[in-house]
């Protein structure tokens, strides 16, 4: 019994609380409470892990998904403008550029009109936020177009695994991921295999090289500062998309007028050709799939896996390209370069896809910062 200052008592119960739990535990008889609370415990934990089984499941499908989808999407795409720029010679792949970046305006601002996607309205600080992304995007998209028109699809898709290497430098010095050592192995010997096919290209274009060069490291700088975005700003995926093509659609406006490509453009014989027109129009709105199935695949994954899986459809492109186009020319210390890269690529898929996923701790979406690759 306890008095306080007022002059009222009050009952102190914590000591006949006590002594009661020990008793109860000396007697055995608090042996059922203890038993149900250990119960439920256990049901709890087993909740707990099973919810969590679920979770990892459907983390894993969202990464293969969007990697496959990527995948299909970047395939398509090569084929469709190697088929514009190189089988009916379309003039130019600046004005190639323009009319995908016009689509992806135009079809995300639909898709906003009708409450199928959302994304921050313009603001002034905008560009800000999402800088240098919109520059990377349309260097990117246009020196890409320039060396498919300019080289052969098994050499350009052969060059294109230089990029890897410069996205694992990239994600090891901006994200703090350190890929593992049969990550490293792969990367590797698809670099030594387009090495070994470029010493025997009988097609050199150094114009086309340069060009492949330089999206090589747009595209690594592409994936990793979309992940940077994705994870710190809070204009969303579409929101990316669609104020890149935005704040670039201008300037690539210019550049054509410039360069004279627009008017090559305009005034091109096979505007009246159906198939044409049809795979010109397909190969701008392939641009908008392209885009978002990129940040989807970096949003679930990593940069370094998006850029793997981008070379690794050059499986398909690099076979099908000696009868696409028709400007490769075989050899075989070529043929045996580009045959070693892409069983580098395949090695490189069963290591990172058949490695046991971990879930990340702080939330359900996967985030590759910290992350062995």
């Amino acid at each position: 019994m306890s008095n306080t200052r007022g002059g009222s008592t009050t009952l102190d119960l914590a000591p006949l609380l006590d002594s009661s739990n020990h008793s109860d535990d000396e007697g055995g008889g608090g042996g059922k409470d203890i038993s149900s609370r250990s119960n439920g415990s256990h049901s709890k934990e087993l909740r707990s892990g099973s919810f969590s089984s679920r979770e990892d499941r459907s983390i894993y499908l969202k990464k293969v998904g969007s990697a496959l989808f990527y995948g299909l999407a970047s395939f398509m795409i090569t084929v469709v403008n190697k088929t514009v720029l190189t089988s009916y010679k379309f003039p130019s792949f600046l004005f190639l550029s323009l009319g995908q970046l016009t689509a992806s305006i135009v079809v995300l601002s639909a898709a906003q009109r009708f409450k199928l996607v959302s994304y921050p309205p313009l603001q002034r600080n905008t560009f800000t936020k999402i800088f240098p992304l919109p520059l990377i995007f349309l260097g990117n998209m246009m020196f890409g177009l320039g060396g498919t028109q300019a080289l052969s699809l098994p050499m350009f898709a052969a060059l294109r695994r230089f990029s890897i290497l410069m996205t694992m430098l990239l994600e090891l010095k901006i994200l703090g991921v350190r890929p593992s050592t049969a990550v490293q192995v792969s990367v590797y010997a698809m670099i030594g295999g387009a090495l070994l096919a470029a010493s025997d290209d009988l097609s050199f274009n150094m114009q086309g090289y340069t060009y492949v060069m330089i999206t090589n490291a747009l595209t690594a700088s592409n994936g990793v500062y979309v992940k940077k975005k994705l994870d710190t700003s809070e204009i969303g995926k579409y929101g990316l998309m669609f104020y890149n093509s935005l704040f670039m659609f201008v300037p690539a406006l210019a550049l054509n007028f410039v360069t004279g490509d627009l008017d090559k453009a305009l005034n091109f014989q096979s505007w009246h050709d159906p198939y044409f027109v049809v795979q010109f129009l397909l190969s701008c709105v392939m641009g908008f799939i392209l885009s978002y199935s990129t940040i989807l695949c970096t949003q679930f994954n990593s940069a370094l896996t998006t850029t793997i899986v981008g070379c690794l459809k050059n499986i398909c492109v690099t076979y099908l390209g000696m009868f696409i186009g028709g400007d490769y020319v075989f050899s075989w210390l070529n043929c045996i370069g580009i045959n070693i890269s892409v069983l580098a690529s395949l090695l490189y898929t069963y290591v990172t896809f058949r490695r046991k996923q971990a879930p990340d701790k702080q939330t359900h979406l996967p985030n590759t910062r910290g992350d062995t690759v």
